[in-house]
């Protein structure tokens, strides 16, 4: 049996996720591997960015642990190409490069979160579940709720502490977007890419401007619910003690 086809029925427990670790460092590629393992997951280990790529293509993994630079094929462009495939799998980069715009990179791409070497192998378990949490697939109830926000898919209504919520087409889509990964910052490319069509034209300020109006009409009934997170997109979540009293800046 064939590497690609034993990752894709290996038996996992009862955590129900299965991983893919990539490091071109034997010692450390091993240790995380065998850690999650310990916690219960399906782990498959790979050491170059190619056999990686191959491995992502081939097998639905949950979640990649993928180190950054690797010999061949880099994270960032392994992240690309799987994301022009059409391939959604949340990343976790694992990277030496801790400078900032390597990790807004990363976030811009398609990752889902960024640790910088040398890691705690006890953080990088609570990361991988956090990630999880946020990205793997809900049950098929078709009503989704954030805080006291609902939103029907079936019948297209929205409501707010029990207030209807008017939204046009766009909105709810957006709005469905976002209450789909609560918590996950969210790029411009990425809100386009799932709310708008593909072969949309205009340019990427339009998310900026429907962010804008659609958080208005979530804070008529209540406090901001969508927040900027500046040079990288936006959030749904909770209000913090340190937000201030006005919306954020809509430009990032």
């Amino acid at each position: 049996m064939s590497l690609t086809r034993r990752c894709c029925d290996e038996a996992v427990a009862e955590v129900g996720a299965k991983l893919l670790v990539v490091d071109d460092e034997l010692f450390l590629r091993d240790a995380v591997a065998a850690s999650l393992r310990f916690l219960g997951f399906g782990v498959t280990a790979a050491g170059s960015g190619t056999e990686a790529l191959r491995l992502a293509r081939d097998c639905p993994f949950d979640l990649l642990i993928l180190d950054v630079m690797l010999p061949d094929i880099d994270g960032f462009e392994i992240v690309r190409r799987l994301r022009r495939d059409g391939n959604l799998v949340p990343v976790i980069f694992l990277t030496a490069r801790d400078a900032r715009e390597d990790k807004v990179n990363g976030l811009t791409i398609g990752g889902d979160d960024y640790m910088t070497k040398p890691f705690g192998l006890e953080e990088l378990a609570a990361r991988v579940r956090t990630v999880l949490r946020r990205t793997r697939p809900a049950p098929a109830d078709p009503v989704l709720a954030f805080a006291d926000l609902t939103l029907d898919q079936d019948s297209y209504e929205v409501s707010r502490a029990g207030r209807h919520i008017d939204l046009s087409p766009t909105e709810f889509r957006l709005l469905r977007y976002f209450m789909l990964n609560p918590g996950r910052v969210l790029t411009r490319s990425q809100l386009l890419d799932h709310v708008w069509d593909y072969d949309f034209g205009g340019s990427s300020t339009v998310v900026s401007t429907y962010v804008a109006y659609l958080r208005r009409k979530l804070a008529s009934t209540g406090p901001d619910l969508i927040h900027t997170q500046r040079a990288v997109g936006y959030v749904l979540r909770l209000p913090r003690p340190d937000d201030s009293g006005a919306p954020d800046d809509e430009t990032t």
